[in-house]
């Protein structure tokens, strides 16, 4: 795949049909949201662009490979899994100790 090719995909991943346009997040809102020097997003949609224009941001600064892709990821992934240990399971536990253990 191209260069050209693979910033016409990304585009449209981003994107609706290559539009430019999030559907779910008007154009007013996107913008607000990366004007701040720390997005405060109030919905899923709006969490889910600033995290993705935050890693498009750093893959600008990148070369397109492989590699800088699978970083990515793995840098998401790793996040996932902190969030899921220091929240998500404590969380879990004191539901588990309140309301018994359904294993």
């Amino acid at each position: 795949m191209t260069e050209a090719q693979w910033m016409s995909l990304r585009v449209d991943v981003l994107t609706t049909k290559g539009t430019g346009i999030m559907p779910y997040i008007d154009a007013k809102k996107r913008k607000e949201l990366m004007a701040s020097p720390l997005p405060d997003p109030a919905t899923p949609g709006e969490l889910n662009y600033v995290i993705c224009m935050l890693a498009m941001k750093y893959l600008d600064k990148t070369t397109r490979s492989y590699q800088h892709y699978n970083d990515v990821i793995g840098v998401l992934e790793c996040a996932k899994l902190e969030m899921y240990r220091r929240l998500v399971s404590p969380y879990e536990d004191k539901k588990i100790k309140e309301n018994g253990d359904v294993f």
